[in-house]
């Protein structure tokens, strides 16, 4: 739930046009940024740059099992499929790749060897705790020298639609459209890795997308684009934050949508916007209390919504899901969203997080990184998946809880530049 622009993605980022074209597209694309990275600090944006001087770097330190509050408390059960899941895509990768930003994460071809160890193995019998310890040493994971972050939840959305517009069903979900051109700028430029734009090629060059507010008020060329129709303006403005939802539609049948693309506007917390006007304070925001408001300010909602720029396409998911940022269907409670710029995708993860809401134990136990989000950003930051129903829904909306995490790496790796300093 997020990219981190982009909300809870699919790996379907594509480029269109021919090769020249698109490099030519690319370079001027590059040239914008820096032009504007230019322009804004000349405008004397000295909080800004000075907040991106501050950005926290992820510093690794190896400890021992023992050190992990809770291990060996976790049945490992729900997590062998999401393990098992991540392990498919790591095999598809070239073996003398890095797996991460870190040298302590080592090359994929040693996760891939521990990948096959565990395919090959007995899963009736395996004991997952030996297997990890046999194989993966622990590292505590610092945003500089703080182990502590923000961990909040996210979950699949429950909506009621039909394909057929109508008085009640008039609030469309909109497939992918043909000209949404989604780029990733850390392909082409590493200092830009984890930077993603978007927006359609006009006269050879990249131009914006339309915005949110252009596209909820019919400016756009693409209105016939309608995946599903819903019947609430709120459910449809949640279940573009969330990524993913199950439509139950008047026929009685469900269809489940999931994240296609992005507009390439950046994420805006409308919490934050309610703050800042005075309507909800720091202490009671929440998705619950966000949604209250909209539904008693009906007429201020619309405003308020679009002053989040981003805004998500969708498209039917058939089987499992929904689909992770790192391209497999998430797994209720051992799913987590991570910053894809500081923890690679398929990394197993103990986590011990503080209760997600009140008369709740805390959690601890092994969870994976397999998805992204706009709001998730930070060394030690996490959003946890909580699957489908009122109760992940409860649990998510609620949750703002400090916690820290562990990465499991394969023992055989390089581990030159660790920071083994910090204790």
């Amino acid at each position: 739930m997020a990219d981190a622009v982009f909300v809870r993605s699919s790996s379907g980022d594509v480029v269109c046009g021919r090769r020249g074209e698109v490099r030519q597209i690319f370079m001027r694309v590059i040239l914008l940024l820096v032009f504007g990275v230019m322009v804004l600090s000349s405008c004397g944006k000295k909080e800004e740059q000075s907040a991106q001087e501050k950005k926290p770097e992820m510093v690794l330190s190896a400890v021992s099992y023992a050190d992990l509050p809770g291990w060996g408390s976790d049945d490992f059960q729900s997590f062998v499929q999401a393990f098992a899941r991540s392990c498919g895509k790591i095999s598809g990768r070239a073996p003398e790749e890095d797996f991460g930003a870190k040298p302590a994460f080592g090359k994929v071809g040693a996760w891939q060897a521990a990948c096959a160890d565990f395919e090959n193995a007995d899963k009736s019998g395996l004991d997952l705790k030996a297997f990890f310890e046999a194989r993966f040493t622990p590292y505590a994971v610092f945003a500089d020298d703080d182990p502590v972050g923000l961990f909040t939840g996210y979950y699949e959305a429950s909506l009621r639609g039909s394909r057929e517009k109508s008085d009640v069903y008039h609030v469309p979900l909109y497939k992918r459209p043909d000209d949404l051109v989604m780029v990733d700028l850390g392909l082409f430029r590493e200092a830009l890795k984890g930077q993603r734009i978007a927006g359609r090629v006009v006269g050879g060059n990249l131009k914006p997308y339309e915005s949110r507010s252009d596209i909820v008020a019919g400016n756009w060329t693409h209105g016939d684009k309608v995946l599903v129709w819903v019947d609430d303006s709120v459910d449809a403005f949640f279940v573009q934050i969330q990524g993913s939802g199950i439509v139950t539609m008047d026929d009685g049948s469900t269809m489940r949508i999931g994240y296609a693309g992005q507009n390439g506007y950046p994420y805006y917390a409308i919490g934050r916007e309610l703050i800042a006007r005075g309507e909800l304070t720091k202490e009671n925001v929440s998705m619950q209390s966000i949604r209250a408001w909209l539904e008693a300010h009906p007429e201020q909602a619309g405003e308020v919504m679009n002053t989040n720029g981003s805004y998500v396409f969708f498209q039917r998911i058939d089987g499992d899901g929904p689909m992770g940022a790192q391209g497999v269907a998430l797994t209720p409670g051992r799913s987590l969203a991570v910053d894809r710029t500081q923890m690679p995708y398929g990394a197993p993860l103990w986590v011990d997080i503080a209760p997600p809401v009140e008369g709740a134990n805390a959690i601890k136990r092994l969870m994976i990184a397999q998805d992204t989000g706009g709001a998730i950003v930070g060394p030690v930051r996490g959003d946890v998946f909580w699957g489908y129903g009122k109760i992940a829904e409860e649990m998510a909306g609620k949750m703002k809880s400090q916690g820290r995490y562990w990465v499991l790496v394969p023992h055989d790796r390089s581990v030159d530049n660790v920071d083994k300093s910090i204790k």
